[in-house]
């Protein structure tokens, strides 16, 4: 069974390690709970399948804005949609709570991800240089600046 749903505490466990194997600078567990537990801004989600978490998202409501600080997928979970659907549906959520643009940054090299964002309606608007600290890669930066052209059709 395949479910999207809100990221809770027990999760955490999973979650990190997730996070560990997708990126060169991972967050903390503790990073993780704050997420969960404290910061109000924050929208934590996770595909579960078969009862193990196989994709993981955190964004954060700013206004109207959303920024997607994280998403990553376990290893043996790629390329089969996960973190593309759990997106989705997290930015549908985020629009139904007046929402009504989102952005990320994503590293320069790693254009799967950027194309995945552009078939959603994400749009490739500039450079952050040197974003990321470990390697002193460009970030680009990319937004969808109206929430209600989110492209879903094929996708949910």
């Amino acid at each position: 069974m395949i479910e999207i749903r809100t990221m809770k505490v027990e999760d955490i466990a999973e979650v990190v390690e997730i996070d560990r194997s997708s990126f060169t600078l991972p967050w903390t567990e503790r990073s993780f709970k704050y997420e969960v537990t404290e910061n109000g801004a924050s929208r934590c989600w996770v595909t579960e399948v078969d009862g193990q978490v196989a994709a993981m998202l955190v964004l954060w409501v700013i206004v109207d804005e959303a920024h997607i600080a994280t998403i990553a997928t376990h290893p043996k979970f790629r390329r089969r949609g996960f973190a593309k659907k759990m997106l989705i549906h997290a930015l549908v959520a985020a629009r139904a709570e007046g929402v009504k643009k989102a952005l990320l940054e994503v590293r320069a090299r790693h254009v799967i991800a950027q194309k995945i964002y552009c078939d959603i309606g994400f749009a490739d608007v500039g450079r952050r240089p040197m974003y990321y600290r470990d390697n002193g890669e460009d970030a680009v930066l990319m937004t969808m600046d109206d929430l209600a052209g989110l492209k879903i059709a094929d996708t949910v």
